[in-house]
């Protein structure tokens, strides 16, 4: 996520009564969906060549284990980033099917500045903050 925060884009500004997840208003979510998909993918395969080219067997068994700690670590950021590629595939289908920017829960808008701060929502502000205390109820 910080990636698509990091990379610059403008936000959005509707023209006065356009209407909500308009054609340009799709375009540039899938414009900003698909060089976060570009960013990871490089990220993945340079993950890849890296670990093929470091492959070392240490003598040192600290050595090695700080190799195997460190490569372990990478895996699973990549492991999240194979996920969220498979989650922005999805939200990329939604932009598609014409159901992207509404509420998976009640229907309504999710709103573009959530939108452009997490691309990939499903929930509005407050379907999601009801889920969230779901999820601190279930755990204790």
């Amino acid at each position: 996520m910080a990636d698509v925060i990091n990379k610059q884009f403008t936000p959005y500004q509707p023209k006065p009564d356009e209407q909500y997840m308009s054609k340009p208003q799709l375009n540039h979510f899938r414009k900003i969906l698909n060089n976060w998909k570009e960013d990871l993918s490089h990220e993945l395969d340079r993950t890849v060549h890296t670990m093929q080219d470091e492959v070392t067997m240490f003598a040192d068994p600290n050595d090695r284990a700080s190799q195997e700690t460190d490569m372990t670590l990478e895996l699973r950021n990549r492991d999240r980033e194979r996920k969220l590629i498979k989650k922005i595939d999805e939200t990329l289908r939604d932009i598609d099917n014409g159901d992207y920017g509404y509420c998976e829960g009640c229907g309504i808008e999710i709103g573009l500045k959530r939108l452009e701060a997490r691309p990939t929502a499903t929930l509005c502000i407050d379907c999601k903050t009801l889920d969230e205390m779901r999820e601190k109820q279930v755990a204790k």
